[in-house]
Parts: C-alpha cells; structure tokens; sequence
C-alpha cells in the first residue's frame, strides 16, 4: 500500500505561517521566534516538507549548509497530530537522501535534546567533542 503521506524539496510548498506557529509557539528551540526571522530562515536554506494525501503539510525541516563540505539540520518539527506514524522517519530520509545526491556534503550535523534515538537509526551519533552535537558522516 502506497504511503499517504509525499516528501517534497520545494520551497514554494511551505506553509510559512503555519511553520512559523509550529516553531515559535510549540517547539522548545525557537519559541518566541519572530516570523520575519522564520521567513529569513526559510530564505537561506533548503527546505523541506511533508504532506498528507489532502495537501496539508504536516513536518518540516531545512537544512543550512554550504553546498559543499557541512550541512546543519535543524527545525525539523512534526505536527503533533501526525506523530507516530512515520513521518519524521520520512522527512530524515529525504533530507539526507537530497544532500547526498544534490550535493558533495560530507557530513550532516544536528542538535537535539529529543528523538535521539531516530537520529541515530540514520547514523548520527554524539560528536567527540566538548559539544552535544550529532553527526552524521556522508556515504563518499
């Protein structure tokens, strides 16, 4: 059975309002965030989408990076009415799938203080380093 849910790389696709309301009102890392600071966000970075068979977007994510040697995934938020079934899974494939294939990006790099243990099903794992960070070599 096909999955109903479709990830997407276009960021014409975003529902900024509604990723601003998810980031700044419900996540624990960028509470407070204005939406013109969101809207920049969003304008330098690539971004990503998951949506449901009735067009809702239901996660986000976006990635900084440099095109060339680092990424940094961040921002990565799934609706509170979607979780469970799936869709972080989906939308952390994409991203890396996207890196790996669009760019010559040596390694993903995140913070989180939660769904450590989803990361980690992609390879990421705590840096050595005096940081909390968790990386995620490219297959090269």
């Amino acid at each position: 059975m096909p999955s109903p849910y479709s990830f997407s790389t276009d960021t014409a696709t975003i529902d900024r309002p509604l990723v601003h309301r998810w980031l700044s009102e419900e996540s624990y890392w960028a509470r407070g965030r204005s939406r013109e600071t969101q809207d920049a966000a969003i304008d330098a970075s690539r971004n990503y989408s998951v949506r449901d068979a009735d067009g809702r977007q239901v996660a986000y994510a976006r990635v900084v990076t440099d095109g060339f040697t680092f990424a940094w995934l961040c921002d990565v938020f799934v609706d509170e009415t979607a979780r469970g079934e799936g869709i972080g899974r989906l939308i952390v494939e994409g991203v890396i799938d996207d890196l790996q294939h669009s760019s010559t990006v040596k390694r993903i790099v995140l913070a989180a203080s939660t769904a450590s243990g989803l990361y980690e099903k992609f390879g990421f794992a705590e840096s050595s380093g005096p940081s909390r960070y968790l990386i995620r070599p490219m297959d090269r």
